[in-house]
This record gives structure tokens, C-alpha cells and sequence, in this order.
């Protein structure tokens, strides 16, 4: 039996497909504020060319070349000298604890030797770890020796002038000096790898049990919240350090990768981040109805961590707020853990910078799934 086509009938259609669209607040939530997320995130706090970098300073001259070497550093608007450590340790405390990006270290008889023609030099020392925060300002650093004392040198001190430099700036870039881009990118994907696949898969956990209608004989055990979550996560564990050794083995085998420090360390601190990882997952399991739900929830966790980590932008480069957003997100910390153990070599006390704010994350989110677990199905 043929049937014309019917504008009413299809009227009806679209106006209940409407109707159901607008029901359906997770997928309406998705549309409408995806893009709002997407275009505040890349507009505003996504910067490829950062400046006002934190640096420290070791000014042992206190002269006046040594001050006008500062200030036009300034200058170029890539370094901001916020930290001043008294000794050479201390500088390098800061930068393996990813306070600084910077170290210039001037000698005491930095302005004597210009003076007497010497050519004295400085020392910059990099941190390497992300070659993309820190290219432009390599470079501006290279290009202020020329014509930085040019006010300066006059009357005696003129002759000064048409040589190559009065003095010499030395650029050291630690832990990663060719720049290699692997170097940044591989130890970073672990732990975006492992975000995406814990929040996502773990946030469909308690939603399938609903959907497949296998909640009921769940509920009706005598089972307790924290040992659902806690048989829930288990399997997920294992195979979240399965992933960790995959991606370990290509990193040092294939891209070869350094692994300066401790891999007993790394392995160590992955175990709470799988950790708050799932916990997120697992909240979101005990809010969503279905599982198509849950994995758009899980998409707003994961967009943010992604791109406001310093995993595929500078971190450095973002405009606070984005800062503030960042270091709330254990993707964050951890990408500092695994770059600072495999290329800086670092060990427990700096680790546990970026640690305890991976630790405190988890139980929050552990504390809110514990408290979101429904003993019904209401």
C-alpha cells in the first residue's frame, strides 16, 4: 500500500523530535555549551607565543650593566624575574619543581670585567622540558646582547661599541636541549591517555548496570557503596597500569624517550591518579541515566584537563584565571610528575609538590561519589 507524502505527519514528527531533544539535557547541554567552552578556552587562555615567564634571578655584580641586562630581558616581555634564590641549588630547586622556566645567574665581577674589556658573560639556564614555552624567549635572549649597552658605553668606554658584544649572555638548556618535541609529548599523553579512558569508561560503570536492569539485584545485596566502588575500580587499576607499562615501553624503546629518574617512583604516584580518575568517572556513573549520558558528562571533564594542563599549550602562556582552572585538574600535576621524573630525574620531595594536589582531588571526588551512590533506584 503507497502512501503520499504528508506535511502534517511530518509536522508532528519534527515538532516531537523537538520535544524530545529539549527533554534530553545532557545532549542540549552538550550542543549549547560545548562551543561556549571551546571558543572561551582557545580565545582567551590558549597562547602559542607566552610571555612574562617566571624567572629567578642570582645577581651577584649588582652594578649597573648587570641591572641594564635585567631590565632589557624585561623588556622583550618574556621573562618576569619573580624569584630570587640566594644560591645555585636553590635556582635549581626552582625549576625542577616547575616554579620557574628561568635561571639567569650573573657573576660578581660581571660590570669589572666589561669595564677592563674582558667580556664577561652570563649564564641562562632553560628549562627544556617544554620547548614551546620557552623558544620565543631563547630567542629574544640571543638577540639583546647586541645593542644591549649601547646607552651605556660611551665616552672611554665607547671603543667598546663595534666589537661582536661588550659581553656574552650563555643560553643552557637543561634536560632537553635539542628541543626534541617527543621529549614533551610522549610523557604528557600518559596521563591524558589515562584520563580519557578512566573518566569515560569508568563513568559508564554503574550506568550499564541501570540500563541492562541488573541494578536491582545489586541493590538487593548487602553490599556497600565503598565496596561497589571499590569492585568497580579494581579491574580498572590493572589495566590502567597495563596502559602505563605500553606506553613506558614505546616512550623509552621507540621514541627513546630518557628515563632520567625513578621508575619505581612513576609507578608509585600513577596509582592515585588512576585513582582520582576514576572517582570522576564514578560520580558521574551515579548521576547519569544512560550511558550515552555518562559519556558526554565525561566529555566536560576531559575537554578542560586537555587543553588547560600544558599538555598540548603552554601553561605558563595562560592568563591566570586559566592558571587557577589548571592547577585544580590532577592532569595537570601529573603531567609535571612523569616530565619531571623521566627528564629532570627528579625524586620524593619534589614529586610531592604535584602530588598532594592529585591526592586531595581524589578524595574529594571519592568523598562526592561515596555520597552520590543511590541505595535505590529513584
Amino acid at each position: 500500500m503507497e502512501y503520499k507524502l504528508s506535511f502534517f505527519r511530518l509536522w508532528g514528527l519534527i515538532i516531537k523530535e523537538f520535544m524530545q531533544f529539549l527533554r534530553d539535557r545532557s545532549t542540549f547541554m552538550i550542543i549549547i555549551f560545548m562551543p561556549i567552552v571551546q571558543l572561551t578556552i582557545f580565545g582567551l587562555a590558549i597562547n602559542a607565543n607566552p610571555k612574562h615567564l617566571p624567572s629567578a634571578l642570582i645577581n651577584s655584580d649588582n652594578g649597573p650593566f648587570s641591572r641594564t641586562l635585567i631590565h632589557e630581558l624585561e623588556n622583550t616581555q618574556y621573562f618576569k624575574f619573580d624569584h630570587y634564590p640566594k644560591t645555585e641549588d636553590a635556582a635549581k630547586k626552582l625549576i625542577e619543581t616547575h616554579q620557574v622556566l628561568f635561571t639567569l645567574n650573573i657573576p660578581p665581577d660581571f660590570s669589572r670585567k666589561l669595564v677592563r674589556h674582558e667580556y664577561p658573560s652570563a649564564l641562562m639556564e632553560v628549562d627544556g622540558t617544554d620547548p614551546v614555552s620557552v623558544a620565543y624567549a631563547v630567542a629574544a635572549s640571543n638577540g639583546v646582547m647586541s645593542n644591549v649597552f649601547q646607552y651605556d658605553l660611551v665616552g672611554p668606554l665607547k671603543s667598546l661599541k663595534p666589537k661582536p658584544g661588550p659581553a656574552q649572555l650563555i643560553v643552557h638548556t637543561k634536560y632537553n636541549p635539542s628541543a626534541i618535541t617527543q621529549y614533551n609529548i610522549v610523557p604528557g599523553l600518559m596521563g591524558t591517555l589515562l584520563t580519557m579512558t578512566f573518566v569515560m569508561v569508568a563513568s559508564m560503570a554503574l550506568t550499564r548496570e541501570r540500563e541492562h536492569g541488573t541494578m536491582e539485584t545489586l541493590l538487593s545485596t548487602p553490599i556497600l557503596p565503598i565496596e561497589v566502588i571499590i569492585g568497580k575500580a579494581t579491574p580498572f587499576i590493572v589495566v590502567g597500569y597495563l596502559q602505563v607499562m605500553v606506553v613506558l615501553f614505546i616512550a623509552t624503546v621507540f621514541f627513546q624517550v630518557p628515563m632520567t629518574g625513578s621508575p619505581l617512583l612513576l609507578l608509585i604516584v600513577v596509582l592515585p591518579f588512576i585513582l582520582a580518575n576514576l572517582s570522576v568517572g564514578i560520580t558521574i556513573s551515579t548521576v547519569a541515566k544512560t550511558q550515552l549520558e555518562a559519556s558526554q558528562t565525561s566529555i566536560f571533564f576531559f575537554l578542560p584537563s586537555m587543553l588547560l594542563s600544558g599538555f598540548a599549550f603552554p601553561f605558563k602562556g595562560m592568563p591566570e584565571w586559566a592558571q587557577w582552572i589548571g592547577n585544580l585538574l590532577p592532569l595537570t600535576h601529573f603531567i609535571n610528575i612523569v616530565r619531571g621524573i623521566m627528564l629532570k630525574g627528579i625524586g620524593f620531595a619534589e614529586v610531592w609538590v604535584d602530588l598532594w594536589p592529585i591526592l586531595t582531588f581524589m578524595i574529594f571526588m571519592l568523598i562526592i561519589a561515596l555520597k552520590r551512590y543511590r541505595q535505590t533506584l529513584d
